[in-house]
């Protein structure tokens, strides 16, 4: 987990923010990057940047912290407008596209699901919180089961984009998606 930002001392909280624009600018660029690169860039020792951001997904997370927020809103519009099974199906096509948009966030996040730290970043909080949402939606009007952990869909959704997040796979990533839902349906 990253250092909390109101606990740093003024230099180094500038670091912090100068590794992040850095680290934005060069994930929006579209080509790899290493953390290495990342740090030459923003003028700062790599062990700098890895005191603030140990991983590569800690860094990724962090970089799009802000750009997660729009989601949940987009997760309330759904439940108003759709069953909370369609809603749910509907917020995570919108959350592949979310994140095919965004470099190396599929990455971590497959990453993050694999080591069982999956929830534990902003990017992975912000998804837990809006499924636990919609899941809970979809429990009191009795479509969908109550024993569904959203971490667990949380990684299951990391686990389908891995394999079926480009944009070309978004037939296989809808049919993957509707037996994701069907599984979760209260029988």
């Amino acid at each position: 987990m990253t250092p909390r930002r109101s606990t740093l001392r003024a230099d180094a909280q500038r670091n912090r923010e100068h590794l992040i624009a850095t680290a934005a600018e060069a994930f929006a660029s579209g080509r790899a990057i290493s953390l290495d690169a990342i740090a030459k860039r923003a003028g700062v020792g790599n062990a700098t940047l890895y005191r603030h951001f140990p991983t590569r997904e800690d860094l990724v997370e962090e970089v799009y912290r802000d750009q997660i927020r729009p989601l949940r809103e987009e997760a309330r519009t759904l439940l108003a407008t759709e069953p909370p099974a369609r809603a749910l199906h509907a917020w995570m096509l919108r959350f592949a596209d979310w994140a095919g948009e965004r470099r190396g966030i599929c990455e971590a996040l497959v990453a993050m699901s694999a080591s069982g730290r999956f929830g534990t970043g902003p990017v992975c909080d912000e998804v837990q919180q809006i499924l636990a949402m919609l899941l809970e939606a979809g429990t009191t009007a009795g479509e969908l089961r109550g024993d569904i952990d959203p971490v667990e869909v949380g990684a299951i959704l990391s686990g389908l984009l891995s394999v079926a997040g480009a944009p070309e796979q978004r037939p296989q990533l809808h049919r993957m998606l509707n037996v994701v839902v069907d599984g979760l349906r209260l029988r």
